[in-house]
Parts: structure tokens; C-alpha cells; sequence
């Protein structure tokens, strides 16, 4: 920030002695060392102020980006799954029509054979089982 040197800290260090004196030099030494520390404390903490508000502004837009990424997959899901529902309809129409059709093409009724004697269950062979 500032070059000075050790020959220029030389002349302030006797300037000072010459117009503070030596009795106060040692006091004011203490309070601008002081002052320095608060001084140094403050820019650091802005500095890392600045720092977090660099990365929170970051972070902002990190979170934006995921936020429309998953809006994007969102859509492009919801989207899939509208051509999937509207696919499945149409095979389904298909198959209704096609059932439609071979109901008017089949004869119109046709009646169900009776069972022979050899087909029906023999529900009176179980033992304690009553068909009444």
C-alpha cells in the first residue's frame, strides 16, 4: 500500500521523539499501535464481508441454475409422460375398435354346449358336502 522504507521509519521515529518528547512517546506509540490493530481488524472484516457477499451472490446463482435445470426436467417429464398417456389412449381406442369390430363381424350369438354327465363336477364324492 505505502513503500516506506526503514530509513524513512528512522526520520518519523526521531521527528516524533523531537515533537512528542520522551516522556509521551511511549503512550502514543501504545495508542496508535492500537489504532493500527482496529484499524486492521476493520478492513479485514470488510474484506470478508465483501468475500461472503461474493460468494452468496454465487451461491444465488448456483441455486438459480439447479432451480431451472429442475424446471427443465420437470417439463421434459411431464411432457414424456403426456405422450406416454396420449400413446397408451390411442393404442386403447385401437383396441376398443378392434373388439368393436369383431363383436359385428362374430356370429350373433352363439349358445353355450351343455355339459356332459363326464364334465360335471362330482360335488357328492366330498365327503359331508350337501349340493342342497
Amino acid at each position: 500500500m505505502f513503500d516506506v522504507g526503514f530509513s524513512e521509519i528512522v526520520v518519523i521515529a526521531v521527528v516524533a521523539l523531537i515533537v512528542i518528547g520522551p516522556e509521551r512517546l511511549p503512550k502514543v506509540a501504545r495508542t496508535l499501535g492500537h489504532m493500527f490493530g482496529r484499524l486492521q481488524r476493520y478492513v479485514n472484516e470488510v474484506k470478508a464481508d465483501i468475500n461472503r457477499e461474493m460468494e452468496l451472490d454465487e451461491l444465488r446463482k448456483l441455486q438459480a441454475e439447479v432451480h431451472s435445470a429442475a424446471r427443465d426436467i420437470e417439463q421434459s417429464v411431464t411432457s414424456a409422460a403426456h405422450e406416454v398417456e396420449t400413446g397408451v389412449r390411442s393404442v386403447e381406442a385401437q383396441l376398443n375398435d378392434a373388439a368393436a369390430t369383431k363383436e359385428t363381424e362374430a356370429p350373433a350369438a352363439t349358445t353355450p354346449k351343455p355339459a356332459s354327465a363326464s364334465e360335471q363336477p362330482r360335488q357328492a364324492a366330498l365327503p359331508g358336502f350337501d349340493p342342497q
